[in-house]
């Protein structure tokens, strides 16, 4: 997990305060506590916080082109970015780094928009690009990786990973959006596009925005969404077979790192079966972490626990108490809108215990 955010002016080249665009990206530390870096230059400011995962030496961010024209600012993992780096390379670009972050800004070059539907993975990234001045925002296909932006009233349009960089700027309004309200009632969230905030919204899932600075802000577009047929005729154990081969490619992907992996052991049936993949891959034995309840009538911590004695994992718990209140105020603050999860308190008491031993957990 990393942090983005940044300013960028959609009217003209008017420059961005150093100190407001510090204070939005450090508002974020919590997401990227490994370093803080900032891009300025006129009309555009970019900050990233990094986690460092992959290419943890040469990876820092923003990011840059070649000549320094195009710069990014990224959030989660491109899986597919070792086969995408040749492919790059044959059509002429000096790669400087060995991250998935330098993969965005070449895709760029070479396939503008599109590049998008190139990227295999969990991501949200802002990109500008001086010779065109166009500023590109993208969100992944299932929205994993979030982004939330708005544009104020003096033309200036604000991003981040949280709602919480955009308050930070300052100038956000902070009406509420009714209809926002209504909607969290309904569902126990605002979903997107909407935040709370009648000015600030999220950047759907699998949506790029495109703003070439001097122009209309445009809506964004829709760049892929699934299929649902019933023209794949195959039977149940191919069905089955097909599964689980998904599977442990999907959870192959998921442990490029260079750092501790883990994962969330619950003992129901999506956990247990992300460890046993995870076991079948890995030579060491896996790191799982799992809550406790002080509630008998929901404390399934035997079924974890019989998961990992199964895959000889390294296992942890924490209990839980069913009086934790203790969170209520900093959850409000790391959510930053209105957010009826039931979960919510545990898996952050979990993500907490997988920090200790891990930096990346999968779930």
């Amino acid at each position: 997990m990393c942090g983005i955010t940044g300013i960028f002016d959609t009217r003209s080249a008017r420059p961005v305060p150093h100190a407001v665009l510090h204070r939005m990206n450090e508002s974020q530390t919590h997401r990227g506590p490994d370093e803080g870096s900032l891009h300025l230059e006129p009309g555009l400011g970019f900050g990233h916080r990094r986690l460092s995962i992959i290419d943890v030496a040469t990876g820092q961010q923003p990011l840059f082109n070649e000549d320094g024209s195009v710069v990014v600012v990224f959030n989660g993992e491109i899986y597919n970015y070792q086969e995408l780096i040749p492919e790059l390379q044959a059509l002429g670009h000096v790669f400087h780094t060995k991250s998935d972050t330098e993969c965005i800004v070449h895709a760029w070059e070479s396939w503008g928009e599109a590049c998008v539907e190139r990227f295999r993975g969990m991501f949200a990234f802002a990109l500008w690009d001086r010779n065109q001045q166009t500023f590109f925002m993208a969100r992944d296909r299932l929205g994993v990786k979030p982004m939330y932006y708005a544009v104020l009233d003096d033309g200036m349009l604000l991003f981040g990973s949280e709602l919480k960089s955009l308050l930070a700027h300052g100038g956000l309004k902070r009406e509420i959006d009714p209809y926002a309200v209504e909607e969290y009632f309904a569902l126990g969230y605002v979903p997107e596009p909407r935040t709370i905030f009648k000015q600030a919204r999220k950047l759907p899932p699998a949506h790029t925005l495109v703003v070439r600075r001097g122009q209309a802000l445009p809506e964004p577009r829709e760049y892929w969404d699934v299929r649902f047929t019933l023209d794949n005729k195959i039977t149940e154990a191919e069905a089955q077979e097909e599964l689980m081969v998904r599977l442990r490619e999907s959870v192959r992907l998921r442990m490029i790192a260079e750092v501790p992996l883990g994962a969330f052991l619950s003992g129901g049936v999506d956990s247990s079966a992300v460890v046993a993949a995870m076991a079948g891959l890995s030579k060491e034995p896996v790191n799982t972490c799992s809550i406790a309840f002080d509630d008998p009538q929901f404390n399934e911590s035997e079924f974890a626990k019989m998961v990992a004695d199964r895959y000889r994992t390294n296992h942890f718990v924490e209990t839980v108490r069913s009086d934790d209140f203790g969170l209520l105020d900093t959850l409000a603050r790391l959510y930053d809108e209105p957010y009826a999860d039931s979960s919510a308190i545990p898996t952050y008491r979990v993500c907490q215990l997988a920090r200790k031993r891990v930096t990346v957990a999968l779930s």
